[in-house]
């Protein structure tokens, strides 16, 4: 395989960690400021449990302060709002990441709302949503954040390209459109979704194209045009009796499948995944440093 073709996730995370953390030293020796992050985890869900863990793990590499509050699945909404509200009080808290899913009787919706805009280092609450989408200075939802720097940081061109999205959520597809329309990645965006009619009729367009519908292995080399970069942003499991833990992971691309007509391609894993907890704790150190909202 044509290693030059690959996007390295796991490689372009790790020197941005590395910018993160010489600025993080910077930060600290000349304003004695440490970035601080508080993780809010609600119930037993295990995919979070070990998505807050490996955060946590990266706030310790780069020097970042980090707490995690761990609350029973039976914590009430008024109680993890008073918990919210104590972080948004707290001067040495300069992100608040609360994990989702939440359980059913929370209202997701009113959570990230009750985070303090200059926190919410993960660009969901609406002041964010609505700077990103009039092109203002804001916290950029981390998984398209990196999907940018993967780009950037790979010399893909993206002046006056065809970019397609497939999906449409908030947190990927409907921000991941907004970057591309933006002056610095200048692009003409397509948002596909399950109404669509006659995807390939769109992707086989695409320069770029971005894959985060969550379904297994759904692009295929049919569908794609020869040269396109793909970034797939999916991980999915699926069973695998060859192998000794029985399952593996892939994206919404079929890597093998694709792999020759591409002219760049994001691996799963190793791709997107570790950009989206780069992206957050460079979000967080804007914060700390003010860079973002003054």
């Amino acid at each position: 395989m044509d290693s030059g073709k690959i996007i390295d996730g796991k490689y372009i995370s790790s020197v941005i960690k590395d910018e993160i953390r010489e600025e993080t030293k910077k930060l600290l020796f000349e304003r004695n400021i440490i970035p601080g992050l508080a993780f809010i985890i609600v119930g037993e869900n295990a995919a979070s449990k070990v998505y807050v863990n490996s955060k946590g793990k990266a706030c310790e590499e780069i020097g970042f302060h980090s707490i995690t509050k761990a609350l029973p699945e039976t914590t009430s909404e008024s109680e993890l709002l008073r918990i919210i509200n104590d972080f948004n009080a707290d001067n040495s808290i300069h992100g608040i990441l609360v994990q989702l899913p939440l359980p059913e009787h929370i209202n997701e919706q009113k959570i990230i709302e009750a985070i303090d805009y200059k926190k919410d280092v993960d660009g969901f609450h609406p002041q964010n949503v609505g700077r990103l989408s009039i092109g203002q200075k804001c916290f950029i939802p981390c998984t398209p954040f990196g999907i940018v720097e993967l780009i950037k940081r790979s010399n893909v061109d993206t002046n006056g390209k065809n970019v397609v999205v497939i999906g449409r959520s908030n947190i990927v597809g409907k921000p991941m459109a907004s970057l591309f329309l933006r002056k610095d990645l200048n692009s003409t965006v397509t948002i596909c979704h399950s109404a669509t009619k006659d995807i390939k009729s769109f992707t086989s367009e695409a320069d770029i194209l971005i894959a985060a519908i969550g379904k297994p292995e759904f692009v295929k080399s049919d569908m794609i045009k020869e040269g396109a970069v793909i970034i797939d942003v999916g991980i999915n499991r699926i069973s695998d009796n060859t192998i000794p833990k029985g399952y593996r992971l892939t994206g919404d691309v079929d890597y093998n499948d694709c792999y020759k007509k591409v002219s760049k391609i994001t691996p799963v894993p190793g791709g997107v995944g570790p950009m989206t907890i780069a992206m957050l704790m460079k979000n967080t150190l804007s914060s700390a440093s003010k860079s973002v909202y003054e």
